[in-house]
């Protein structure tokens, strides 16, 4: 998946916003420098993210230039106007929840202090021209070139951690089930990837659905969003139960030979349904999930009662039993047609 901050068609805005942005002060005759740098940062992932922080960054900026005007005018160019200035512009953002604009407006703050030399109330009217500049520039470069759609790399990712959902299924079962010296901690790391890219993916979808009140094309596919987010809670619950098979002590295992085959077969046709959706055949699905469910009750009855006295653990085998029956079920609602087909309708409406 591409990188949420600094992919391609960014950063060619980014140069496209710069060059514009400078090429207007230019032609003013005012500094570029800061509306460059106001273009930079106001370049965001998303247009609506460009169009708020800018609003905010506005004020900040003109907080930061107004204090870089008093306090040059009362110490003109010394190390205690740099101090005074950047401190003062930082606290008052703060205080006025600036954040966005904090950082921007600390830089202009200072950068202003070595440009001015006379005119300061003419300066600090140009600061504000320039701010302008660039919060126009960009946002419209962001709006207008490459429009942040984010739906390719939602479906991808989606894909993508699906299939190594399944490959990461397969290889602990696998593990568990054959292996003498079991060591679960590479699987450990790949779940915890596998969360790190559902955070990711659930980040773009929100990025795509700030853009609904400024592209319509983009509000007409509002079911494919909700298919997405249902399927990343499939992915999020399906690694939580990942997680429980990796913590479950595998030492004592007592399973015979034709009890374990039962077991990989149904986990490697469930790792096949995740790797392969189009291929999901919901009797299929069925008859293996009839198969693990029987011996799922075969091993309850190996289980001793509790008693006040000596509360019993649950073994291994039953646990792990229960966390397949629990995926398996976790699967046939993430391939649910009748899900399929509301949102199908949904978005023809």
């Amino acid at each position: 998946m591409r990188s949420l901050h600094f992919n391609g068609s960014r950063i060619l805005k980014t140069g496209i916003a710069i060059f514009l942005t400078a090429t207007i002060c230019v032609w003013l005759n005012w500094p570029p420098v800061f509306a460059v740098i106001t273009a930079i940062v106001t370049v965001e992932p998303t247009v609506s993210d460009s169009i708020k922080k800018g609003i905010v960054r506005f004020p900040a900026s003109a907080i930061g230039s107004a204090f870089a005007v008093l306090f040059i005018t009362l110490f003109g160019n010394a190390p205690i106007t740099y101090t005074l200035a950047a401190v003062a512009t930082i606290l008052v953002c703060y205080k006025l929840n600036l954040h966005a604009g904090l950082l921007v407006a600390t830089l202009t703050s200072v950068a202003m202090i070595e440009v001015i030399h006379d005119h300061v109330l003419v300066s600090f009217f140009i600061r504000l021209g320039t701010t302008t500049v660039g919060l126009l520039v960009s946002t419209a470069v962001n709006m207008l070139v490459f429009p942040p759609d984010y739906r390719p790399d939602i479906l991808k990712s989606i894909q993508s951690i699906s299939a190594r959902a399944g490959s990461m299924l397969e290889h602990t079962f696998r593990t568990i089930l054959f292996e003498k010296d079991v060591d679960l901690q590479e699987d450990r790391k790949i779940a915890k990837q596998l969360t790190t890219e559902i955070r990711k993916t659930e980040k773009l979808i929100h990025f795509q659905r700030d853009e609904a009140s400024l592209y319509p094309w983009i509000r007409n596919r509002e079911a494919e969003l909700r298919m997405a987010e249902r399927q990343l809670l499939f992915l999020d619950n399906f690694e939580y139960h990942l997680n429980a098979l990796l913590r479950v002590p595998l030492q004592s295992i007592q399973w015979t030979k034709a009890e374990r085959e039962i077991i990989m077969h149904a986990a490697a046709a469930l790792a096949d349904d995740l790797r392969h959706s189009t291929h999901y055949n919901h009797e299929k699905h069925q008859r293996q999930l009839k198969s693990i469910t029987h011996l799922f009750w075969e091993n309850s009855k190996r289980v001793p009662a509790n008693d006040a006295m000596h509360p019993t653990l649950f073994p291994p085998e039953f646990t792990i039993l229960y966390e397949l029956i629990t995926i398996y079920d976790l699967v046939d609602k993430y391939f649910d047609p009748t899900s399929v087909k509301a949102a199908q309708q949904a978005k023809k409406s």
